[in-house]
């Protein structure tokens, strides 16, 4: 059983988690009393974690707005093992405390002597008057000699990283890409897994009822594709204006831009990026919007090269149905979230008139819903022993593996709802195992070929 403390904490989570979906009904009736423009505001109901593009922790992440026309967005989680090689040349020295980011420099390794700096690269002691070209070689963006964060230099410490699309939890009425839980497992994700996370801030219920967070989903994926283009693109306008020589080491990606002079190009992704290693991971109702992103890719097919979707993660997916299953009858009172205020959930998500717990986005194994399961990607799920949706995933990869798809459970005894993602939850041995475990599954899909990731 869960201990003390998580059945404590749950009482008074499902007080707020029912203030909060009260709130969300009193939005509801102001959206539908008035005109919407898309455009509201909430109280801030979660700690948020600022962004660093520096590698704090081994990570440096940054935001980004992917549609200019709503409030999508994606937070960046880009692992230090990036840098590669040049990385692992500086490994054996003590970190640089670079001034105006005391903490920050994972990148930097010296032994200091005076004003001077010796790094030692492939073996030899260089010597070196300053940080900064220490920083150059790193990619390390400074400004009047304060580091600003990373920026990777056009043809150097170009190591290519999996791409994996993250969908936080919330029942899609709340939660958000750059919360302080959620921003600490995209870290630890990205670290174990060795991949550049793009966690997706996609729109809210009721304010954007069904499809908008789908689409949202979908969105992103298109992005990455479109980012990919541009970012050859930007490669072969490089290649012109250094008149078919490499450019300096200076010059970094972002050659193309827009009608006000923004550059276009994600210079992170641009260097770094490997979308034809690309994983879908959804926490909860994360793990329906990933599921339908998956099956919107295979429909897309080539349209979407070189973006391939090789592999998903459902946690604990936030499925449900009219005919009640096994746990749901046995657990609906369960911990965290009951079925009660899940049910609440999926009415303000789903459009008006339209409510019904075997709609497309709640139940996977609605009929006619396409593609045929066979042309899915491998599936992990991962369920909780004290959660009531377990059996509705489990029933789900079932089907998975009758159409022969790699699609395997790890269940967790003793373990709740969002057990390995809710801020109190986070740093137990249970949740960090999960992670781990998600790594050795992930790795056999992405690793390259000629180094596969051995058990």
């Amino acid at each position: 059983m869960p201990s003390v403390a998580v059945k404590l904490y749950s009482v008074f989570f499902k007080f707020m988690l029912k203030h909060r979906l009260q709130n969300r009904i009193q939005i509801d009736d102001t959206i539908n009393g008035s005109q919407h423009f898309g455009v509201t505001s909430r109280p801030n109901e979660e700690s948020i974690a600022a962004s660093n593009p520096l590698f704090t922790d081994g990570v440096a992440t940054k935001d980004l707005h992917v549609d200019p026309g709503t409030s999508v967005s994606i937070r960046i989680f880009l692992p230090e093992t990036c840098l590669g090689s040049h990385e692992s040349a500086l490994k054996s020295k003590s970190r640089i405390r670079v001034p105006g980011s005391e903490s920050n420099q994972g990148l930097l390794r010296r032994n200091s002597y005076g004003n001077q700096t010796h790094v030692q690269k492939n073996g030899f002691n260089h010597r070196r008057s300053s940080l900064g070209s220490v920083a150059d070689d790193l990619g390390l963006k400074s400004e009047n000699g304060v580091y600003r964060g990373y920026s990777p230099v056009t043809g150097k410490n170009c190591r290519k990283l999996p791409v994996m699309l993250q969908f936080h939890g919330g029942g899609f009425v709340s939660g958000s890409n750059d919360s302080t839980a959620n921003d600490l497992f995209c870290r630890r994700i990205a670290k174990l897994c060795d991949v550049i996370v793009l966690a997706v801030g996609y729109r809210l219920a009721p304010e954007d009822r069904y499809p908008a967070a789908f689409e949202d989903g979908l969105k992103v994926l298109h992005w990455l594709a479109k980012q990919v283009n541009l970012a050859e693109c930007s490669k072969s306008v490089g290649s012109r204006r250094g008149g078919g020589m490499d450019l300096k080491k200076s010059d970094t990606y972002g050659h193309i831009a827009d009608a006000f002079g923004a550059s276009l190009v994600e210079p992170w992704l641009a260097a770094h990026g490997d979308p034809s290693r690309c994983v879908l991971l959804g926490v909860s109702c994360g793990g329906n919007i990933a599921d339908y992103v998956a099956r919107k890719a295979v429909e897309a097919g080539k349209l979407l090269d070189p973006v391939k979707v090789v592999a998903q993660v459902l946690m604990y997916p936030f499925f449900i149905g009219s005919v009640p299953t096994h746990s749901e009858i046995k657990l609906a009172n369960s911990y965290f979230y009951d079925k009660t205020l899940c049910t609440l959930a999926w009415k303000l998500f789903l459009p008006d008139g339209e409510f019904d717990l075997d709609h497309p986005a709640a139940n996977p194994l609605t009929p006619g819903r396409g593609p045929p399961l066979k042309r899915m990607p491998p599936t992990l799920t991962v369920i909780a022993e004290h959660d009531w949706m377990r059996d509705r995933a489990i029933a789900y990869s079932e089907e998975l593996r009758k159409v022969n798809v790699d699609a395997p459970v790890l269940e967790y005894k003793d373990a709740v709802h969002e057990f390995a993602t809710l801020d109190m939850l986070l740093k137990t041995p249970q949740a960090q195992a999960c992670a781990e475990d998600i790594a050795i599954w992930i790795k056999k899909y992405i690793s390259l070929r000629g180094h596969e990731f051995s058990y």
